[in-house]
């Protein structure tokens, strides 16, 4: 099994990659459904869970749960390959967007043998205008939250992951030069599995 983890700051192009990996029949497991899925439980914001959920059980806590979330995915193949029912996730490739810690590539790479990192940068005024135009939840319209958004990310170790991935994407183009970028990456990858 290979899983391919995907880091990088809000609006740097994660979800392209994410949706990249759907066409390629890359199940995904995203980071930052944990934390919303929590927050709404909470009744809080996705940036206050986020803090909160490591303060009370580590830093970890966000990667275990989706390593239990891919293991999940994999036993499903597994079983959905011997009753001959389907073929199911032939590659037994696996995605994981929104790393933003040395301590969750920690996790990762405990759980995973062959586990890899995709970085997308681009630069802040490029993500700003993205964030502004997607408007998702956690997503703001002003700059100083935009940036505080940023020191909160940094904070959690993100920089470091970014630095010391395996694989750097710059994202400052139109879509389709990120998607062709990305699909290269991600056909390279299956290929090479353990």
């Amino acid at each position: 099994m290979k899983v391919i983890g995907v880091t990088g700051l809000p609006g740097s192009g994660k979800s392209v990659i994410s949706r990249v990996a759907k066409t390629l029949k890359i199940p995904l497991v995203r980071m930052g459904d944990v934390i919303r899925d929590e927050a709404e439980k909470r009744g809080s914001t996705p940036g206050e869970v986020a803090v909160k959920l490591r303060e009370e059980h580590g830093e970890f806590v966000v990667a275990e749960r989706c390593v239990e979330s891919i293991k999940y995915l994999y036993n499903q193949d597994l079983k959905e390959k011997s009753s001959e029912k389907s073929l199911g996730n032939v590659d037994n490739v696996y995605m994981i967007e929104g790393i933003r810690s040395p301590y969750e590539v920690e996790i990762f790479r405990k759980n995973f043998k062959d586990f890899k990192v995709i970085a997308v940068h681009s630069t802040p005024k490029t993500r700003f205008k993205r964030l502004k135009k997607r408007m998702r939840d956690d997503d703001s319209v002003e700059l100083s939250q935009f940036k505080k958004r940023d020191e909160r990310e940094l904070k959690f170790g993100i920089g470091n992951v970014i630095a010391t991935a395996d694989y750097m994407i710059v994202n400052e183009g139109p879509v389709k030069k990120l998607k062709n970028v990305v699909r290269g990456v991600l056909k390279n990858e299956m290929q090479n599995k353990s």
